[in-house]
C-alpha cells in the first residue's frame, strides 16, 4: 500500500532541517580591510576590483572581462558595447529575469522571445531561426539555472546571419558545454554576483569580452563608465555616445577575491546534488526531470522539474503543497508567467506615457508565442540546490517527490 502523505495525515519525509553554512568570513573581511586600508574605493585608483578580474580571467581562461555594478549591467554593457541601437531587434528567452530585458529596452532596442525546449528549458537554433528578420541584432542566450543551452548550433546560427551572441550566465556559473566553459563560446558572457547567485558581493556582474581584441574590450570597459576610458596613467573624457554608468567598488571587488576561492567547492557540490537529484527521480512515471544538454556539467543555481497531469492524478499546485507538506522545500513554478506577458509588454510602454521603442515595430506579444515555456511554467516544480545541503538532504528530496508521485499516479504502491 501507499504509505499515507502527510498532508492526509501521514508521517512527512524530512524530519530535519536542511543543512546550511556561512557564506563569508574571515577570507572576505580580510579583503575588506586590504581594501579600506588603500585610501581609496574606486576601482580605477585600488587593486581589488583589477585582482577579481585577473582571478576571474584565470579560472575562465579569458583575456578580458570588465567588472560591472550588477548582472544587470553587465548585460546591458554588453549589449551596448555590441551597438545595438534604437530599433535593433533582440532575441532572447522568454524564461528570465527583467534583468535580461532591461538592457535591450535601455538602447531602445525590440526584445523578441524564443521558445524554449520542454526539457532543458533552454532556447534552441530552431526555435531562434524562427523569430530572426532583417532587424535581427543579436541573441542573448540565457543558461537557465545553471545549465548549458546546446551552443554549437546557436553559434553556428549567428554567424550564418552575422548576429551578435551575448551569453546570459547570471545563474550559470563554471557551467561547462561540450568541455568548454559558458560565458567563453559567445561574443560577450555576463555574470552577476547579487547575493542569490553561486557567488555574492552584494550586487555586481562581469563581462567576458571574447574576441580578444583589445579595442573591443576597451569599448566595454567605457561603456561601463560613462564613455570614459581610464588605462593605465590614461583618463580619457571624450563623450561620443550615451553610456551608463555601472562601476563595481573595490568593496565589491574585494568580497569577489574571496568568493572566487569558494567557486569550485560550490559548483562541484551543487552538480553533484543536482545530477543525483535527477538520478533518484528519472523513472517515476509523470515527473519529468531536469535534462542537461549531452556532454554538459549543469551547476543547478535551482533544479526544475514537470509534471505530466495525465499520468498523475492532480494539479502542479497540488503536487507542491504535498511535497511541502512531506517537509521539501519546493515552489509551484518559476516565474508567473513568461516575460512578454507581463504588463510593459502588453501594453507596450516601456516609458510612461510612451509605446516608444515598441512603435518601431510590429511585433506581437500574445499568449501562445511560445507554447513550450508556457507549458514549462505551468507545471514546473522548483526545488532548491545549496552547496551547504547534506547527502541526506537530497536523499529525503528524493524519497518525498518519490512519495507524492505514487499517491497521484494511483499505481498503488510506493514508486521505490
Amino acid at each position: 500500500m501507499n504509505e499515507q502523505l502527510a498532508i492526509l495525515g501521514g508521517s512527512k519525509i524530512k524530519t530535519t532541517p536542511y543543512g546550511t553554512g556561512r557564506r563569508f568570513g574571515e577570507e572576505e573581511v580580510k579583503e575588506l580591510v586590504e581594501a579600506l586600508e588603500q585610501n581609496t574605493l574606486f576601482y580605477h585608483s585600488g587593486r581589488k576590483v583589477k585582482q577579481f578580474l585577473e582571478r576571474f580571467n584565470a579560472l575562465y581562461g579569458v583575456t578580458y572581462s570588465v567588472a560591472t555594478s550588477s548582472g544587470t549591467g553587465a548585460l546591458h554593457v554588453a549589449i551596448g558595447s555590441a551597438g545595438i541601437s534604437v530599433g535593433d531587434e533582440v532575441i532572447t528567452s522568454p524564461i528570465t529575469d527583467a534583468g535580461s530585458i532591461i538592457g535591450i529596452l535601455y538602447q531602445n532596442a525590440i526584445p523578441v522571445f524564443a521558445d524554449l525546449d520542454p526539457h532543458t528549458y533552454n532556447m534552441t537554433a530552431e526555435t531562434i531561426r524562427a523569430r530572426i528578420t532583417p532587424k535581427t541584432k543579436a541573441i542573448i542566450v540565457v543558461h537557465l539555472a545553471g545549465n548549458p543551452a546546446d551552443m554549437d548550433p546557436i553559434m553556428e546560427l549567428a554567424r550564418e546571419h552575422g548576429l551578435i551572441v551575448i551569453e546570459d550566465c547570471a545563474q550559470s556559473y563554471l557551467t561547462y558545454y561540450k568541455g568548454r566553459l559558458v560565458g567563453t563560446l559567445g561574443d560577450y558572457g555576463c555574470f552577476s554576483t547579487n547575493d542569490y547567485k553561486h557567488i555574492s558581493t552584494g550586487d555586481g556582474g562581469i563581462v567576458t569580452v571574447n574576441s580578444q581584441s583589445e579595442e573591443d574590450n576597451q569599448r566595454t570597459h567605457a561603456f561601463a563608465d560613462k564613455n570614459y576610458g581610464r588605462f593605465g596613467n590614461l583618463v580619457q573624457r571624450e563623450m561620443r555616445l550615451l553610456a551608463p554608468n555601472y562601476r563595481m567598488t573595490e568593496l565589491q571587488g574585494a568580497v569577489g577575491i574571496a568568493q572566487l576561492s569558494k567557486l569550485i567547492w560550490i559548483c562541484d557540490k551543487r552538480s553533484h546534488y543536482g545530477d543525483r537529484l535527477t538520478s533518484g527521480i528519472k523513472d517515476i512515471p509523470g515527473i519529468i526531470p531536469h535534462e542537461v544538454t549531452s556532454d554538459g556539467r549543469c551547476t543547478y543555481w535551482f533544479y526544475m522539474f514537470t509534471i505530466e497531469p495525465s499520468v498523475l492524478s492532480c494539479s502542479r499546485d497540488d503536487f507542491a503543497e504535498a511535497l511541502q507538506a512531506e517537509g521539501i522545500d519546493c515552489s509551484a513554478g518559476y516565474i508567473p508567467q513568461p516575460v512578454y506577458m507581463q504588463p510593459m509588454f502588453q501594453k507596450r510602454e516601456a516609458y510612461t506615457g510612451s509605446h516608444f521603442p515598441f512603435d518601431l515595430s510590429d511585433i506581437a506579444y500574445a499568449e501562445g508565442l511560445c507554447p513550450a515555456a508556457e507549458h514549462i511554467l505551468k507545471h514546473a516544480i522548483r526545488v532548491p540546490i545549496n552547496e551547504f545541503y547534506s547527502e541526506q538532504d537530497i536523499e529525503d528530496m528524493i524519497a518525498g517527490i518519490r512519495k507524492v508521485a505514487a499517491h497521484y499516479s494511483g499505481s498503488g504502491s510506493e514508486v521505490v
